[in-house]
């Protein structure tokens, strides 16, 4: 389709939208205080609450991204908004956890639907000089949206009840569907065949029981008979998907993509760094309300560094990227985000706030610089049309990233904080513990607190240590493994043949 004259301002609204679905989750993490007093809720339903919306999130993205393209990116965008925005004014007025837990899985559905189709509208309406600057945009929205929610959270809190975490996302969907509706073009419906049914099912099971097995590791073991038997399962769904994939027609996502090196590593890459933003931010939030005593605001304040870091190499990323090429740009980004966390992990009790801000802005560069052009390289990777896939392909690498980031790190400061000998109450996690020596007279108190404190941020700063380790392993990857042939240019929309997908083969 020809460029559109109102790009740039569509290209604003698809970031406001984005922002809308990825700050919902952060700014959520800051209300379960007041949502266990609340709604009377255990910490079982505490993290089903946060969970069930990624579970339908991430398993449905497939499915929804195939969907989209058929009933037309900004189609599925609006359908989309109005699933979330829905779910979210229902959420808030949820009298159980169970209510909130049902409509927090609507939220999730409904998200599914927005973020390919963002993508997909960005690769049609740009023209293939323009698209780096309209990733970087894009993905410096993606991530702001995530990092400003503690702060939105912390200042929602200080005046109103939990219901404002859900309550703030009606107005911003309402802007977004009506800027939506007056900015952003319709783009040609995708007619590639049938649906493959079969395939959308295998993925939304498969997807679903991964994500789960990763989410309820921490809490029952990761070596548990129920989680084993639920990853098996995973397995053998994923086996039978991609041997349908090879088979089918009209197969819902083009696996020999993956046969692409620069493609991979691309994906790879996207994934680690959402593992270290995500598993950082989950320990570090703890670290700043527990053991400085920081209210949620200024709490939240310190995800801050990382989204002005984050927001400044995003803008320029794509000038970065055409200096250095995409490789050397996803080197360069991972190694900031491991000296980042290296800085992070000689985090003491009573490190100053201003240190801690430093290491999370150095890992906030190297993120900013990186996350466009891997996104580029993997929606590049296909022809216009087939931008919903890839967008969808994109969504789903960064939330297994991401949920493997809070379970493994999680599971790393968890093993580390309880092995540790000089804990009063072995038994107690950090929250617990703080809980626990609130009821005690000040000296007991005081000799509990400064055990805990001190096995946290040492166990935090060995989660650091491992996360420094795996950025590290990647950015090696990308540096010595020889790219791909460069990906050829991709052809109009109006010119492609129906079911043609031209896929770069691997040098």
């Amino acid at each position: 389709m020809p460029d559109h004259p109102r790009r740039w301002a569509a290209l604003a609204v698809l970031s406001l939208t984005l922002v809308a679905v990825t700050l919902d989750n952060s700014v959520l993490n800051t209300a379960l205080p007041s949502l266990a007093h609340g709604l009377h809720a255990t910490t079982s339903d505490l993290q089903w609450i946060t969970d069930a919306y990624t579970l339908v999130f991430a398993a449905a993205l497939i499915l929804a991204g195939s969907l989209g393209a058929r009933l037309g990116s900004r189609r599925a965008l609006i359908g989309g908004l109005l699933v979330f925005g829905g779910g979210s004014a229902v959420a808030a007025l949820s009298d159980t956890p169970e209510q909130l837990i049902a409509w927090r899985a609507v939220m999730g559905l409904g998200a599914a639907f927005v973020m390919p189709a963002t993508l997909a509208i960005i690769t049609r309406i740009f023209p293939p000089a323009e698209r780096p600057k309209a990733f970087a945009a894009w993905s410096a929205a993606a991530g702001i949206g995530v990092l400003i929610g503690p702060v939105t959270g912390g200042a929602l809190l200080e005046h109103y009840s939990w219901s404002s975490a859900f309550w703030i996302n009606v107005p911003l969907v309402a802007g977004a569907l009506v800027a939506v509706l007056y900015l952003v073009p319709a783009v040609p419906v995708v007619r590639t065949g049938r649906l493959d049914v079969p395939g959308a099912l295998l993925s939304t099971a498969a997807v679903a029981l991964l994500v789960d097995f990763v989410i309820q590791a921490p809490t029952r073991g990761w070596t548990a008979a129920t989680g084993l038997a639920e990853l098996g399962a995973a397995v053998v769904l994923s086996v039978a998907f991609v041997v349908w994939q090879l088979r089918a027609s009209s197969p819902l996502v083009r696996l020999d993509l993956f046969a692409n090196r620069t493609f991979l590593l691309a994906a790879l890459s996207l994934a680690v760094v959402f593992f270290v933003l995500f598993g950082t931010l989950f320990e570090l939030s703890q670290y700043l309300q527990l053991v400085h005593g920081y209210s949620p605001l200024v709490a939240g304040l310190g995800a801050m560094p990382f989204a002005v870091a984050m927001a400044a190499t995003s803008a320029t990323s794509a000038l970065l990227s055409k200096r250095l090429g995409v490789r050397w740009t996803l080197v360069l980004g991972l190694s900031l985000a491991v000296v980042g966390l290296l800085s992070l992990s000689t985090t003491a009790v009573d490190t100053a706030f201003w240190q801690i801000a430093g290491g999370t802005a150095v890992i906030g560069l190297g993120m900013g610089m990186m996350m466009a052009p891997a996104s580029l390289q993997i929606s590049g990777s296909v022809p216009a049309e087939y931008g919903s896939m890839a967008g969808a392909l994109n969504s789903v690498i960064r939330e297994l990233g991401g949920v493997l980031g809070i379970a493994v790190l999680g599971t790393v400061v968890s093993s580390a904080y309880r092995g540790d000998p000089g804990l009063v109450l072995p038994d107690a996690d950090l929250p617990a513990a703080h809980a626990a020596a609130a009821a005690m007279p000040p000296a007991d108190a005081q000799r509990v607190l400064s055990a805990a404190d001190a096995a946290f941020t040492s166990a935090m700063d060995r989660g650091a240590l491992v996360a420094a380790g795996i950025a590290l392993l990647m950015a090696v990857a990308v540096a010595v493994v020889r790219p791909a042939a460069p990906v050829p240019p991709v052809p109009a929309a109006e010119d492609a043949p129906a079911g043609a997908v031209p896929v770069p083969q691997p040098a």
